[in-house]
């Protein structure tokens, strides 16, 4: 594995209006966590939660989240190094392709 990757998902308790049938970003945090681990079994990663009505004082972080306030994102937005890899409901093979550029691999 090249490099152990930082992945955030930034959502809010409250559901974005648009996704009103969708899990909750905590839930899909928690989610993404399980599934990934299992995926790539001792390959480990960073995963975090942002709150985007009440972001951390870590710059980057709570500048995106102004940014997914702002921008009227569907959260939870997803993501890997920083890039987006999944907004409103993020799918797990966007995810995977992304985590095996950075050196993932399924195969133990």
């Amino acid at each position: 594995m090249k490099k152990q990757v930082k992945i955030v998902v930034y959502g809010a308790e409250q559901l974005c209006a648009s996704c009103v049938n969708l899990p909750s970003s905590k839930e899909t945090f928690e989610w993404l966590g399980a599934a990934i681990s299992r995926k790539y079994p001792d390959q480990p990663f960073d995963i975090l939660h942002v709150d985007i009505f009440n972001p951390p004082n870590e710059e980057e972080l709570s500048k995106f989240a102004k940014r997914v306030v702002e921008e009227d994102m569907f959260y939870p937005v997803v993501t890997l190094e920083g890039n987006v890899v999944g907004e409103g409901n993020p799918r797990l093979k966007v995810i995977y392709e992304e985590l095996e550029k950075y050196g993932y691999s399924s195969e133990g």
